[in-house]
């Protein structure tokens, strides 16, 4: 049984496959409109959600299918009955599983089971859907993401870690621009001695010189308690930084975005920002991820 749980579980050709599809629904949705009929997509959320949440509904929706959203306290996830019960009694009613939570292994231990297809929609570890779904967009807009050269400032987080996941993969050139002490405390987990395009700093002008592209996320994740955001604030992506990148560079950002924080509202809302685009893609890329799995 097929599951999409980390971007590391994939080859290039399996990723490329799904983009190609996402493409496909992108430019004629109406051929897509009846593959998931009489099938229904579940949905459970123990964090916030705003484009997981409609992307996956109104995505399943226009491939014809049902979408049911399943609010973990009110089914006891976890809780009231063990996840693996819950699961096993969802399996007789729905066809494939979403999951966004702060636990990673237990969405690894819950997919091992078998039972019915299950899709990571972020964990505390990885964020698969927005990193592929990112690389569709940076595809569409600036050319193959293999020749490109990425930056990415803020902190070390699950969207990071899937990023990092994908650059193995693409080989692309990978700058991660991090304050310095973020850097010593994760340093171990970053480093790939063996990875030749990929570098970090904590020096913004040697990390975004020559960017493509440059991505940012909150400094503080979403239900994160810490002060570690005192250390961020030199660390905000606006139009000074973007002139120090290439002319056609574009800015990305995963939203939900702290506008003045970590980007600047000018260049949120500027011409060479994607994130409206980026947010729309979520659907298409998240469309063919359903239809590689149900």
């Amino acid at each position: 049984m097929k599951h999409f749980i980390d971007i590391s579980d994939f080859t290039v050709k399996k990723l490329d496959l799904i983009t190609q599809k996402a493409k496909q629904i992108k430019k004629n949705p109406k051929k897509f409109y009846k593959k998931c009929k009489n099938k229904t997509l579940g949905m459970i959320f123990e964090k916030e959600s705003t484009r997981t949440r409609v992307s996956f509904t109104v995505g399943f929706q226009k491939l014809g299918g049902n979408a049911l959203e399943l609010n973990s306290e009110s089914i006891g996830f976890n809780k009231r009955e063990s996840a693996q019960d819950i699961l096993k009694t969802l399996t007789q009613f729905i066809d494939i599983l979403v999951i966004r939570n702060n636990d990673h292994k237990l969405i690894k231990k819950l997919s091992a089971l078998n039972s019915l297809p299950i899709i990571n929609g972020l964990s505390d570890v990885s964020h698969p859907c927005q990193i592929l779904s990112d690389m569709f967009t940076i595809n569409e807009n600036i050319g193959n993401i293999k020749n490109k050269q990425i930056t990415w400032i803020g902190d070390y987080n699950n969207v990071l870690r899937s990023l990092i996941e994908l650059q193995i993969l693409y080989k692309f050139k990978l700058n991660v621009v991090l304050p310095k002490e973020i850097i010593k405390k994760n340093q171990s987990k970053i480093i790939n001695k063996n990875n030749k395009n990929f570098m970090i700093t904590n020096i913004i002008k040697e990390g975004v010189q020559y960017a493509d592209c440059i991505m940012t996320d909150a400094w503080v994740s979403m239900g994160e308690k810490s002060t570690k955001k005192k250390y961020f604030k030199n660390y905000q992506v606006n139009t000074e930084v973007m002139k120090i990148a290439s002319k056609e560079a574009i800015f990305m950002h995963c939203l939900p975005a702290h506008r003045d924080e970590e980007v600047s509202s000018e260049l949120l809302e500027s011409k060479r920002s994607v994130v409206w685009q980026q947010a729309k893609n979520r659907m298409f890329v998240q469309q063919a991820i359903v239809l590689d799995l149900i």
